[in-house]
């Protein structure tokens, strides 16, 4: 016997505001066909003014936990991957736990930016696999609209805000390929590259700051860190490229989500892609086009999923996945 992380919930949330490209060019040098070009990106969600990070994980999470019929009191942990917090401290999984009336279990963030989502997944099946946990919430959820430079046409046009959630359960399996669950992770960092995706405030300026971004730089790094992370933890799974159903990548920019594809010999028609409607949601981004995948048919019950994704840090990751 073999403890597995079964989905049983996802859902997701978007702020009800919706930015097209063309709303920029009002106050910037740049096109619709030239952020099209470039990312894929049409259109993206930004908060309203008081709506916070921890308040849209609330609302996605109310919704996996709705899909899975279970109530916040049934839960064990809350991990939420954020680099937007609602505040230094406490932490967003704590307010999550307050906005959902839950008074028992744990929670915490995970912060490794873009790729938050994936560790946070790795976290939560380490927990559930050596029972510290049986049931565990992992949301993602940003609001990357309240670190741009609007100044910057080459960041700011590319990100958006959202959350996404997933409920995921103990369940037995048998050890092999064809469990439901998370069968492997594979995690990766390397902090010589920091500077080519970063935060220029904090503790240390004593101000939010922007997001800088080194963009030519970080796509050289992407297509070659996501697919062999990929490749790794298919490996480790047991499982080849010719078994997967679908790649539901980090949506950061669509000519890194078809390179990565490509590299790892899977044609896109098996990529789940959203970008073209929330841009680059950081963490947020991939339990969305989990979330979003289900709900339009395509996800369905023994499919084998492959999650990857970079962020700042440099930070990387995989998870194969059978729903």
């Amino acid at each position: 016997m073999t403890i597995r992380a079964v989905v049983r919930g996802v859902g997701h949330y978007l702020p009800a505001r919706v930015v097209e490209n063309s709303e920029f060019e009002a106050t910037l040098e740049t096109t619709d066909e030239w952020i099209r070009s470039r990312s894929g990106i049409e259109r993206r969600h930004f908060a309203s003014e008081n709506e916070t990070t921890s308040e849209m994980a609330v609302n996605a999470a109310k919704r996996a936990l709705d899909m899975a019929g279970l109530d916040a009191s049934d839960i064990d942990a809350i991990i939420v991957a954020t680099s937007t917090p609602d505040l230094t401290f406490p932490s967003a999984a704590s307010m999550v736990q307050a906005g959902l009336k839950m008074t028992r279990g744990f929670a915490f963030d995970v912060q490794a930016v873009c790729a938050g989502f994936v560790y946070a997944l790795a976290n939560a099946n380490a927990l559930i696999v050596s029972g510290q946990a049986k049931r565990a919430l992992i949301i993602g959820a940003e609001t990357f609209s309240r670190i741009m430079d609007w100044k910057d046409r080459s960041t700011c046009v590319l990100f958006g805000d959202g959350a996404g959630a997933l409920v995921l359960e103990a369940s037995e399996g048998d050890g092999t390929k064809a469990d439901q669950g998370i069968l492997s992770t594979d995690l990766n960092s390397d902090g010589r590259y920091k500077d080519l995706l970063y935060v220029d405030g904090g503790v240390s300026t004593g101000t939010t700051g922007h997001l800088r971004m080194q963009g030519n730089a970080v796509f050289r790094h992407a297509i070659e860190k996501l697919a062999a992370s990929a490749e790794s933890a298919m490996s480790k799974a047991g499982v080849t490229s010719d078994d997967i159903d679908w790649i539901v990548p980090h949506q950061a920019n669509i000519r890194i989500i078809q390179g990565t594809a490509k590299k790892m010999g899977v044609s896109m028609d098996k990529v789940i892609v959203t970008v073209q409607d929330h841009g680059n949601t950081s963490a947020a981004s991939i339990p969305l086009a989990l979330s979003v995948g289900f709900e339009q048919g395509q996800i369905k019950p023994g499919d084998l999923i492959v999650t990857e994704a970079i962020g700042g840090g440099l930070a990387w990751g995989a998870v194969v996945l059978r729903w």
